[in-house]
């Protein structure tokens, strides 16, 4: 079978058939292919002032304006949201800096002209889930870098021509998977690289966040994005938990996840907000007649290596928030929530003061250098800072990033493989390679400042 024809085979989906497994698994089993060229590794040619254009100035994107002003040998050049207060907002706070940004606003296709111009390297894309593979896509083709939040795709067929793009263009595609370089996911990471969990076997994430009333609030989602995303039901969210323990795990980089298994309870909480406000809303109307996702989706996970992987979702339930974040091995198991992180060598975990001594030990080069910079600065407590300034930095020293395409796919992917899991009795369904197995011999991701690291910051 062709390429394009086995994409547009899964892009068509399953959700609310009943298939034989055997079918299931077929139908997103990888494609014979050959990789056109290996973005995994890859470090383009340097940068020295990165040149950046910003689509959507939502929460996320304004925040992304509030950290990279104390980050030097970049430029803002262009912004861009359809509506014109958030854009008008965002050059407000650049008041007083050295950027003074062109804006595109108020229409849908603005964002086209800003990726279009020459004198950009990168875009860095904050708007609703369904236009991230789109404006990434385009972005890519218009020959520029792209920074992407999360999940990057929302259907197979996105995901596998986000990797043929940046395969053919050369340019990098990478998620903003901010919860890669959180202090606790990247201390158990460079606990993992140094073989302090022996062989990690299990590990666990999630995205369990009390969100139920904002899905609601019509002034801070536009369009209601986030409510109408969620008549799909199965792990919407995936990659928070996922992003940190996959490279734990060296997934596409020694290993590989090889399928998956969803669930979903009933839905007891959305539909009967969405119909109580109908009564009163035209608004929440049309979306009356919707299902909605039930609020907990369990997700299981096997890798090429028999390791396992747990994930859950939920996002209506009162519920403290967690992101799990379990990683088990031979040797030690680490665990996050509830706060703060823990880590254990048997039967109970470490003392207090223990827990010091392997921080200090342990403490990744990164956090090093810039960690109390990152607190002050914020963005979920520093994380947001660590990952721009990582990316500014392996942009201007041309070394690989520590989220390529592949991840960003592989990630996104368990999402709508997930619905089809959970729409056919939770038949197992097989995740795609999509490094066409260059996998087997590409290199851990290792987040330090082993290269590069000299990108000026700026103090608060």
């Amino acid at each position: 079978m062709k390429k394009r024809d086995f994409i547009k085979l899964v892009g068509t989906g399953v959700a609310g058939s009943s298939l034989p497994a055997s079918v299931i698994a077929q139908e997103s089993q990888t494609p014979p292919l050959t990789q056109t060229f290996n973005m995994c590794g890859y470090g383009a040619p340097k940068i020295d002032t990165v040149r950046i254009g910003y689509i959507g100035l939502g929460n996320r994107g304004l925040g992304a304006l509030d950290r990279i002003v104390y980050i030097d040998n970049v430029e803002i050049k262009a912004l861009c949201d359809i509506r014109t207060e958030r854009t008008d907002l965002a050059k407000k706070k650049l008041q007083g800096t050295s950027h003074a940004p062109q804006v595109y606003a108020g229409k849908a296709d603005d964002w086209k002209k800003l990726c279009e111009r020459p004198d950009l390297d990168l875009i860095y894309i904050c708007t609703p889930w369904n236009l991230h593979a789109p404006m990434a896509l385009y972005a890519m083709e218009q020959g520029k870098h792209v920074a992407v939040e999360i999940p990057a795709a929302t259907t197979v067929d996105e995901c596998w021509k986000l990797v043929e793009t940046s395969e053919r263009t050369r340019k990098h595609c990478m998620m903003l998977e901010n919860c890669c370089y959180d202090f606790f996911e990247l201390l158990t990471l460079n606990m993992a690289r140094q073989g302090f969990f022996g062989e990690v076997v299990h590990v666990e994430g999630a995205y369990i966040h009390d969100i139920f009333d904002s899905f609601f609030d019509k002034g801070k989602r536009y369009d209601m994005w986030r409510l109408k995303e969620n008549t799909r039901n199965g792990n919407l969210y995936p990659t928070h938990g996922l992003g940190p323990i996959c490279q734990v795990l060296d997934i596409n980089r020694g290993d590989k996840m090889e399928y998956l298994v969803s669930m979903s309870s009933n839905d007891f909480m959305l539909e009967a907000k969405v119909k109580e406000l109908a009564k009163t809303d035209a608004t929440f109307q049309p979306l009356a007649k919707k299902t909605f996702r039930g609020n907990m989706n369990t997700t299981t996970i096997r890798t090429n290596k028999g390791k396992t992987i747990m994930l859950q979702h939920d996002v209506s339930s009162p519920r403290p928030y967690s992101r799990i974040h379990l990683v088990s091995g031979t040797k030690a198991t680490a665990l996050k929530y509830p706060l703060p992180g823990k880590i254990s060598t048997g039967h109970d975990w470490v003392s207090e003061t223990e827990m010091k001594a392997l921080e200090e030990k342990y403490q990744p080069a990164l956090v090093k250098k810039i960690g109390e910079l990152a607190k002050q600065v914020g963005g979920h407590g520093g994380m947001d800072f660590l990952m721009d300034w990582r990316l500014i930095d392996c942009l201007r020293n041309g070394l690989p990033l520590d989220q390529d395409v592949y991840d960003a796919a592989s990630w996104s992917v368990i999402g709508p493989l997930s619905e089809k899991s959970v729409a056919n009795r939770s038949n197992s369904i097989d995740i795609p390679d999509f490094t066409a197995g260059a996998w087997k011999n590409n290199r851990p991701v290792d987040i330090s400042l082993t290269q590069g690291g000299n990108t000026p910051v700026k103090p608060k």
